[in-house]
């Protein structure tokens, strides 16, 4: 079943009123009198570069942050192919931007296209799962821009960015600068890793750079902070030396149509032997992470890829044997010999989204992308690989819960002696067992995939606590298990 959940949007707000003594909106609201400023929307032109990265569903909401003429907007409210076929809201602090035809569609295509008056520097009285932002960051005042990505980022779950990185053209027409924040790449990646943003894409171009992120930091505290298990001190010095030692980063890539399968390990991964044998006989890309590594290996499977998250030395035999064919993604705060024997052409370091590490990477890099996501593996993998451009997903062995007092598909005596808990999901009273680690994954995972929405396709197999929540629908709110 899909991994998407209802509840994000708050529907549509009443229209709100802009000062007309604000001197940006009348500097513009003079511009866009001119033809020349309105002959070229970088909407319009941007508006298929977007559709491709998010791929919402048709009759999703977006906003147009900063919508201009209205033609990059109008493209994304038309039907497929020419467009999204979404429900546009479009912003701006002026209403003469509007192109003539766009003030007509107002009323002609009122169910997939409407006009709010309002400044971004304020809060917004939108919401959407969608936001587009084009040609609009540079224009805002450098002290004022962490205001309005604050408000941008609040108001829509995933947005697409495209920002200028010279100097404006057009400001000559009334001789004042128009461009008031040009900075590169480099420093706009900063500001939305300080956001501890989800980077799905980005892109450096001449001109301009393109982001499409999550603004992490508004899902629940717990999906975004994670749970170190070692000590602090010990974690940076890992990454310190880690990050040294030249392994090239993991970065953005453009979404694709792939097909993962993650395995977990649950001891629901024994029941679906077989089909994983025969999802990966079919192309199928398989990722495992931590002991499911070895478990692939016994069965005859090439992992497409291992990933490791854990900090803690034990973790070392994760990697070991080194294998043809697979690409190891590991986290730079791993213990420094989970990196020994593999190779440099195979092998991907990828960085934590915790304030711990954030000024050793900036230090190390000039560009560095963050991975936030929850206390686990899992938590961490599904992030990471939605950077790497996967979005759908199949997950095998990940139960979150005991099966006959069975925690692994596999010997891990690292969590023999671990506290066993009763847990009863009240809109369902099905009763599992689970360590607390798994109960907190299972939190976790619920408030991920909300929070990422369309962004993923998921899958849970078998019959755990985690395919029982994605399955039944339940809430899993703070008091949903006893």
């Amino acid at each position: 079943m899909s991994g998407t959940f209802d509840g994000f949007m708050q529907g549509f707000a009443p229209q709100v009123a802009v000062g007309a003594g604000n001197p940006e909106a009348l500097k513009y609201g003079k511009l866009w009198a001119m033809p020349e400023y309105r002959a070229i929307a970088p909407g319009e032109q941007l508006a298929s570069v977007f559709l491709a990265q998010a791929r919402p569903k048709v009759g999703s909401e977006v906003i147009d942050f900063g919508c201009g003429t209205g033609r990059g907007a109008l493209l994304l409210a038309l039907p497929p192919p020419v467009g999204g076929g979404l429900r546009v809201t479009m912003i701006d602090f002026v209403r003469n931007s509007l192109d003539p035809e766009i003030q007509e569609a107002l009323t002609t295509q009122a169910h997939m296209l409407r006009f709010v008056k309002a400044d971004l520097e304020q809060p917004l009285p939108v919401t959407a799962e969608y936001g587009f932002c084009t040609d609009v960051m540079e224009h805002i005042p450098t002290v004022r821009v962490e205001q309005v990505l604050h408000h941008i980022l609040k108001a829509a779950q995933h947005v697409f960015f495209s920002i200028a990185t010279t100097e404006d053209v057009c400001g000559k027409l009334i001789d004042e600068p128009l461009h008031l924040t040009i900075q590169p790449y480099t420093w706009w990646l900063r500001k939305f890793s300080e956001w501890d943003a989800v980077i799905h894409w980005s892109a450096e171009e001449e001109t301009r750079c393109l982001f499409y992120v999550s603004a992490w930091r508004h899902a629940r505290e717990i999906v975004a902070s994670g749970i170190l298990n070692i000590e602090e001190e010990q974690v940076r010095q890992n990454v310190k030396h880690n990050i040294a030692q030249g392994w090239t980063q993991i970065s953005p890539h453009p979404a694709n149509d792939m097909e993962v399968m993650i395995l977990g390990g649950g001891p629901s991964l024994l029941q679906f032997e077989q089909q994983i044998l025969t999802q990966r006989a079919e192309g199928v890309k398989l990722v495992t992470m931590n002991g499911t590594y070895h478990w692939a290996l016994e069965h005859g499977l090439t992992p497409s890829a291992q990933i490791i998250v854990d900090a803690r030395p034990f973790n070392v035999r994760f990697t070991k044997p080194v294998v043809d064919g697979c690409k190891y993604l590991i986290a730079s705060q791993v213990d420094p010999p989970v990196f020994e024997g593999l190779p440099k052409d195979r092998t991907y370091v990828w960085h934590t989204s915790t304030g711990l590490i954030k000024d050793i990477l900036t230090t190390q890099y000039e560009t560095w992308w963050s991975v936030p996501g929850g206390s686990t593996v899992l938590l961490r993998a599904i992030p990471l690989l939605r950077l790497l451009g996967f979005k759908r997903f199949h997950l095998y062995g990940c139960d979150s819960c005991l099966t006959e007092q069975s925690h692994h598909a596999y010997a891990q005596p690292e969590n023999d002696a671990a506290l066993v808990i009763p847990v009863t999901v009240k809109e369902s009273g099905r009763l599992f067992h689970c360590h607390p680690w798994m109960i907190s994954q299972a939190h976790e995972l619920m408030d991920l995939i909300r929070f990422l929405g369309d962004e993923i396709e998921l899958e849970i197999y078998g019959d755990g606590l985690l395919a029982h929540l994605l399955q039944t629908g339940a809430s899993f709110s703070e008091d949903a298990v006893t």
